[in-house]
Order: C-alpha cells, then sequence, then structure tokens
C-alpha cells in the first residue's frame, strides 16, 4: 500500500556524493525540521526526466524556496556515481540528488516500479511530495507514464 499525505516518511538511507566521495544521508537528515520539495524520477539520463522533470526544478528552485522550501532533492533508484553525474549535467545547483540504488526508499513508500520486462530492473514512480518535518503534506504520482502533476510547476501551485 503507497504511503498517502499526513503519513510519516519511512526512514531510509540514502547515498548522496560528498566532497570526499560517496556518504550516506538518512531520511532523519533529510527532513527533520524543515520543508522539503522531493521529487522522483524513473531514472536519470532518460528522456522525460532528463528534459522536463529535472530541469523544471531547476528553473523554478528560486521560486520553490521563495514560498518556504528549505531543501529540493530528486531522487532515482540509480547509484550515487549516476545522480552525481546527472547533476553534473543538469547544472542541478544545490537540488540534493539522493541515489536510492537498490529502490529501497519507493519500495518503503509503496511506490516501486517494476522496469525489468524494459531492462531497467525495479525503480520508482515518477512522483513529488512536499514534506514537513518528516510528514508527507502533499503527494502528487503520476498514473502511467504521465509527467503532470509531479512537476515543479504543479507543486508551485501547492505552497
Amino acid at each position: 500500500m503507497a504511503v498517502q499525505e499526513g503519513d510519516k516518511v519511512p526512514a531510509a538511507t540514502f547515498k548522496v556524493m560528498g566532497p570526499d566521495g560517496p556518504a550516506d544521508m538518512t531520511s532523519e537528515e533529510l527532513f527533520a525540521g524543515k520543508t522539503v520539495a522531493l521529487f522522483s524520477v524513473p531514472g536519470a539520463f532518460t528522456p522525460t526526466c532528463s528534459a522536463k522533470h529535472l530541469p523544471g526544478f531547476v528553473e523554478k528552485a528560486g521560486d520553490l524556496k521563495a514560498k518556504g522550501i528549505n531543501v529540493i532533492a530528486c531522487t532515482a533508484a540509480n547509484d550515487v556515481f549516476v545522480m552525481d553525474a546527472w547533476g553534473k549535467d543538469q547544472n542541478v545547483g544545490d537540488i540534493t540528488m539522493l541515489a536510492d540504488g537498490s529502490a529501497n526508499f519507493a519500495k518503503a513508500l509503496g511506490l516501486e516500479l517494476d522496469l525489468t520486462g524494459r531492462g531497467m530492473g525495479m525503480r520508482a514512480q515518477r512522483y513529488s511530495m512536499i514534506v514537513k518535518d518528516g510528514v508527507i503534506e502533499k503527494l502528487n504520482v503520476e498514473e502511467g507514464g504521465a509527467f503532470e502533476v509531479s512537476s515543479a510547476e504543479h507543486m508551485l501551485g501547492q505552497l
């Protein structure tokens, strides 16, 4: 069963690229005491993710922060090296790139996506959420490969 608005974000450990290489970041470190705009893509460097989803959050980062967002974070079921390279390729600035390499966070949310038939393994659905102090305030899950409700523009309208 997928998480709902009002639920606490499940405990998880992500990998992030730090100044000395890969490092752990827990969900507690990410969400405690902050308002976080988190969005998930099925895969780094994939067409919609690279052409629309991530660039939208890069473009609207200032607007989101002006409306009270403390941290903008992107997650995908890719390894930390891929997420770091994608972040550099997309000039993400201070957007936090969270590697959920085995899709453990996606599974804990109930938002995993099995793309094994396409040779991509277990991934996360495309979604976005606004999380305040560890509690999901808004949850926007895309249906059937769409890209509408998980966009930065849609999220701005929710703030």
